[in-house]
């Protein structure tokens, strides 16, 4: 996590370093640019000023003290220092601001212009003593300067802000990744801090969601388990028992009938687990399934009545779990349902409901969500009853896999009706 750490900071580090190499060339490039710029308009001016001075001036032939009293006065009046050369490079007047220029040395070498009769006029760009620049050309080069020192100061202030915002962002990762380690060291009841309402709390959030989920599953596997180990115990010894009393006593047909019954319910046990599993692993296949014809098959196996005034009822779904979900709920009926059973199949919007009735002794309402959790037994049903009691748990399975539910509700005048509800197809 550390290197992880790292990485993120000197990412962070790198592109603010790239952001200010970029900025700064960029800027360089614009400075630059206005350099060229003013430097272009100066030279125009200083021409169109050259052009100026040499109709005002005398001409070349003119006595020098002529030439340089016109030089003075055009110098106070253009502000400018200026100086003028014959075209053999004789100096013929100068002002006395080019002069002191000259002999301090300061400022940039003069402007050479050349005049159409060969005399050549010297002048000097105005000087500032403290930028040691032309007043065009020192702002731009102080604003270099600034701008270099401001890229500096910010890379520097950001690079140091970063730290602890990374450093923040990293604990925290660094705190679920331990979370992880833990659970899946076997603290399942371990969960992280959610904190803030970011990607990473979210993450922590999905995390803890999805351990829930997890020891769920494997608290329900454990119990699946331990209740699979007790109800296979049951029928197994049994088994037992009757194999060693015919031992003892030779043929008998009601305990053959004996041993037949618990490898029936060893059967069903083992194929009810293994249905459960293979629902747990994969989704069902879907096709178009008439779910009247199903129960009207199931319903006359099991000898019940069906009631239903649908011409057509069709489902998407496996038609195996359907058939498995219906005959668990017939099944359930005719050993709880005293005398009087039946199924009504009826639309209900977009969903089929399937309506399992009976006149049994009924389900407390406080256990009507409990009956759908496997191996459990209504007080006083007891083995000898008959099932195992992973039925309606299936039954629950296969619905919920075809995007229906099943739910247990009271009758009027006593038992209880079990709806399967679908949605049509």
């Amino acid at each position: 996590m550390k290197s992880l750490y790292l990485r993120i900071y000197l990412t962070v580090v790198a592109v603010l370093l790239a952001f200010a190499l970029i900025g700064g060339w960029l800027a360089h490039r614009q400075i630059e640019r206005e350099r060229e710029q003013a430097e272009q308009a100066q030279d125009e001016r200083l021409q169109a000023m050259a052009d100026l001075l040499e109709r005002a001036l005398p001409p070349a032939d003119a006595p020098a003290f002529e030439q340089a009293h016109a030089l003075r006065r055009w110098s106070l009046q253009l502000r400018m220092p200026l100086a003028l050369e014959s075209a053999t490079g004789e100096r013929l007047a100068s002002t006395p601001r080019f002069e002191r220029r000259q002999e301090l040395g300061e400022g940039s070498p003069p402007k050479v212009l050349t005049l159409s009769d060969g005399r050549r006029l010297l002048v000097l760009r105005p000087w500032r003593p403290r930028a040691g620049l032309p007043p065009v050309f020192g702002p731009l080069f102080e604003r270099a300067h600034v701008l270099g020192l401001l890229f500096v100061l910010l890379f520097i202030g950001v690079a140091l802000g970063a730290y602890p915002v990374v450093r923040r962002l990293t604990r925290r990762l660094e705190t679920l990744k331990r979370g992880v380690e833990r659970f899946g060291a076997g603290e399942l009841q371990h969960r992280v801090a959610v904190d803030g309402k970011d990607e990473v709390a979210a993450l922590a959030q999905s995390f803890n969601q999805s351990a829930e989920r997890v020891s769920a599953l494997v608290r329900a596997h454990q119990s699946l388990v331990a209740n699979a180990s007790h109800e296979l115990r049951s029928p197994l010894a049994r088994l037992k028992m009757a194999l060693a009393l015919r031992d003892e006593t030779g043929p008998n047909p009601r305990l053959d009938q004996e041993v037949a019954r618990n490898l029936a319910e060893l059967d069903g046990l083992i194929e009810e687990l293994l249905m459960s599993a293979r629902l747990e692993a994969s989704a069902p296949q879907r096709q178009r399934v008439d779910l009247l014809g199903l129960a009207a098959e199931e319903c006359a196996q099991a000898g019940l009545a069906l009631e239903s005034e649908l011409p057509e009822a069709a489902v998407q779904g496996e038609e195996r779990l359907l058939r498995r979900a219906l005959r668990n709920l017939l099944e359930n009926a005719k050993r709880y349902g005293g005398s009087e059973q039946d199924l009504e199949l009826c639309r209900r919007g977009t969903w089929l409901d399937v309506r399992v009735r009976d006149r049994g002794p009924g389900v407390p309402p406080e256990l009507t969500e409990r009956i759908f959790e496997p191996f459990f037994r209504l007080p006083g049903h007891a083995e000898v009853a008959g099932g195992v009691g992973l039925g309606l748990s299936l039954v629950r399975q296969i619905a919920l896999a075809h995007q229906g539910s099943v739910r247990c509700e009271p009758r009027p005048g006593g038992g209880s009706v079990f709806v399967l509800s679908l949605p049509a197809a």
